[in-house]
């Protein structure tokens, strides 16, 4: 198996590790021949506004898009759960959205970095709880119909799938703890 991580900003080389701990090869996806031949995507956190803009002008947002719409497995973390959800609230103007999984996130949701926290955080098919780090977090407003939420916070969804599209707001990858990487795979 091999699983593209998006690497244009972001905390591309800490999902790497977690991959690495889950026995699984990876490529760093900076343009859009780094697609071919992937088996699944991760999209980090990092700043929205910027990872939108470089997506675009790098050739890469549409792309992307299409293989995604194709069935690509992929996993967005804090600003991959921005990309790729339906409705971006307080988005720049020019902030494009993959659309990929149908919820509305609103952009640090949870406010500004120094009201970034962690959290354990239960879910159904761990049998411990996950230690979960929101900084800037986006929070969701809205989860379609055919959204599973797999975790809540304060009864506010905060790990979600819709098909093969996994969504976390929170950073798992910056935790010794591969889990929740391990549970994306096993959709792949």
């Amino acid at each position: 198996m091999l699983v593209g991580v998006l690497a244009l900003q972001g905390a591309f080389a800490a999902h790497q590790r977690a991959l690495a701990e889950c026995g699984v090869l990876t490529r760093q996806v900076r343009v859009s021949a780094d697609l071919d031949g992937i088996d699944a995507l991760v999209m980090p956190g990092g700043e929205s506004t910027t990872m939108s803009h470089l997506l675009t002008t790098s050739g890469l947002f549409d792309p992307l898009a299409e293989r995604i719409r194709d069935g690509l497995a992929v996993f967005g973390t804090c600003a991959g759960m921005i990309l790729l959800a339906r409705e971006v609230l307080d988005g720049r103007p020019d902030q494009r959205s993959l659309a990929a999984i149908d919820i509305t996130v609103r952009r640090n949701g949870y406010g500004r970095q120094v009201d970034s926290f962690e959290a354990d955080i239960t879910i159904d098919s761990l049998a411990a709880p996950f230690h979960a780090v929101f900084i800037r977090a986006p929070k969701v407003e809205r989860i379609g119909p055919a959204v599973q939420v797999i975790a809540a916070h304060d009864d506010v969804p905060v790990f979600a799938r819709e098909g093969r599209v996994f969504v976390a707001s929170f950073h798992p990858e910056l935790t010794p703890d591969p889990r929740l990487h391990s549970l994306f795979l096993q959709e792949v």
